[in-house]
């Protein structure tokens, strides 16, 4: 199966929950749910989409480029960039301080989710794709790839969640 058809499958898996029609409800009247949730998906598929894109890209330390590797932070700020033009800073935990923060019961496909991967808080960051999925470049040796959050590995070194796209919150 080719990669960007294993994308769009993904996608369409990930875009087909609920959860997003009942966030927009609760936190939109009727007159804005609909102009929400168009935006929001629109916003998050663009990102994810692009993303699933770059699975198979190598990791490199400080890599901001795909020629030369990636590494978390350089990855989700190509994706943002190049997705929906949206500019983050360079590091995990500068990241960690952008946009509105959230608990993982709220995940969204497109939110930031971060670990303690390198015993410090906020170390490490990946994009959410729903399903207790989420992409990410790993570490030195490894390829941009979709993991599990379930884990016993993650789980263990869950920091937190920020939500960037339809968030203007701090």
């Amino acid at each position: 199966m080719s990669k960007l058809l294993a994308a769009l499958l993904l996608v369409t898996a990930f875009f087909g929950a609920p959860a997003v029609v009942a966030a927009a409800e609760e936190e939109f009247p009727a007159e804005e749910q609909a102009s929400f949730l168009q935006r929001y998906t629109n916003a998050a598929q663009d990102v994810i989409l692009h993303g699933l894109k770059l699975v198979g890209v190598r990791y490199r330390f400080g890599g901001n480029d795909v020629e030369s590797g990636l590494d978390c932070s350089g990855f989700v700020r190509l994706v943002f960039k190049d997705s929906i033009g949206t500019l983050l800073p360079r590091t995990a935990r500068e990241m960690s301080e952008v946009g509105q923060r959230i608990d993982s019961s709220d995940l969204k496909p497109g939110d930031l989710v971060f670990f303690n991967t390198m015993r410090r808080a906020f170390s490490h960051v990946g994009i959410y794709l729903g399903d207790n999925r989420f992409m990410h470049a790993p570490r030195t040796g490894a390829e941009v790839r979709v993991e599990n959050m379930e884990s016993s590995y993650w789980v263990k070194r869950f920091n937190g969640a920020r939500r960037i796209l339809g968030g203007d919150k701090n």
